[in-house]
């Protein structure tokens, strides 16, 4: 029978220290629905891990989606299973405020004040709207051009002075500094400009070893799906190219099945080794691949399924968290409208 030990008797009230407010920080993601190998590594495990350090404020950004999802009932579907994974991979509603973008609505408010101080040409030159253009040709909507500026209102609206960031996404901050500026310039100071943390957020390649891991794209490695999609996925990865033969020796720093497997074991540089001296072969590191991937997701495959089994509950939760941030952007907004003249 293990004992209990006593708890440490609570000290007196004048003697506490005064509690040390936290930085506050803020990261969208968009409601792909469940989420991809490449979420998780490039954003999710930085999001459960910055939850413990900052005041972390992390929202679904469904307003952003509607730039390319038309289906309401898809966006609403896509968005619940977002959050399940957010909270089955990590994200805890008593550390961090996760909600929906659309659940506090002042936000658009905001972007159309911030669209008044921002010219056009900072818009057009956003190397994101070229790529959005290129994409989705026949549906180039006025929200894709002014997305950046929503995304200054999400950040700017709850006075977060930080973002999570990997550096290769530094530019896609500046022009949220660059609004904040603007505006702070025009009607006096505001807004904090906000700054990166950067954090360790590799750029992971999808099954075509190509192209960065996207949906759109339909090259993911879904890690909250059966064991047998994902063993499939995996599977279909294309790997060394210039590998022709079993026999052939392979280059592990160019196959992408290899270059993930430092993310799910200490023991890669061993199986590295095997590829270049052609011990083992291209089929049997996909193998040992899915193999991992299936079990280092198992208990948070669970945990998603529990929670999609319980939508209430989930729902409940974004509920939750969008009514803790109601004062922030009410305070905010209030303060913008007298400096602005309408109030």
């Amino acid at each position: 029978m293990t004992t209990v030990p006593a708890l440490a008797p609570a000290p007196l009230a004048e003697t506490l220290p005064e509690p040390v407010a936290r930085p506050r920080i803020f990261s969208g993601i968009q409601p792909s629905g469940i989420v991809h190998l490449g979420n998780d590594l490039g954003a999710i495990r930085n999001y459960v891990r910055l939850q413990f350090e900052y005041e972390a404020i992390y929202c679904i950004v469904d307003y952003h989606a509607l730039t390319s999802t038309h289906d309401g009932d898809l966006l609403r579907s896509r968005t619940r299973e977002m959050a399940a994974s957010l909270l089955a991979l990590g994200l805890d509603p008593e550390r961090c405020t996760l909600f929906v973008q659309s659940h506090r609505p002042e936000v658009t408010e905001l972007a159309w004040l911030l669209a008044t101080v921002t010219p056009v040409s900072w818009l057009e030159r956003t190397p994101t709207y070229k790529e959005k253009k290129e994409l989705q040709a026949d549906d180039v909507n006025h929200g894709l051009l002014t997305y950046p500026v929503l995304q200054a209102a999400d950040i700017v609206i709850y006075k977060a002075s930080l973002v999570p960031v990997g550096k290769d996404q530094a530019a896609h901050l500046e022009l949220s500094r660059e609004i904040v500026r603007a505006f702070n310039a025009r009607y006096g100071e505001t807004f904090p400009e906000p700054q990166a943390v950067f954090t360790q957020a590799p750029t992971v390649l999808g099954t075509d070893g190509v192209r960065k891991m996207s949906k759109s794209v339909g090259n993911t490695i879904d890690v909250l799906a059966p064991p047998e999609v994902i063993r499939k996925q995996v599977m279909s990865m294309v790997t060394d190219t210039q590998r022709i033969l079993r026999t052939d020796p392979g280059r592990p720093e160019v196959c992408n099945v290899c270059q993930l497997q430092p993310n799910f074991g200490d023991d890669y540089e061993s199986l590295w080794e095997g590829e270049r001296t052609a011990r083992t072969g291209c089929v049997d590191m996909k193998k040992v691949l899915s193999d991992r991937i299936i079990a280092r997701y198992a208990d948070a495959r669970e945990r998603f399924l529990g929670l999609m089994a319980e939508p209430n509950r989930v729902d409940e939760i974004l509920a939750a968290g969008a009514e803790r941030i109601r004062p922030i952007a009410e305070t905010t907004m209030a303060e913008v409208r007298e400096k602005m003249g309408l109030r």
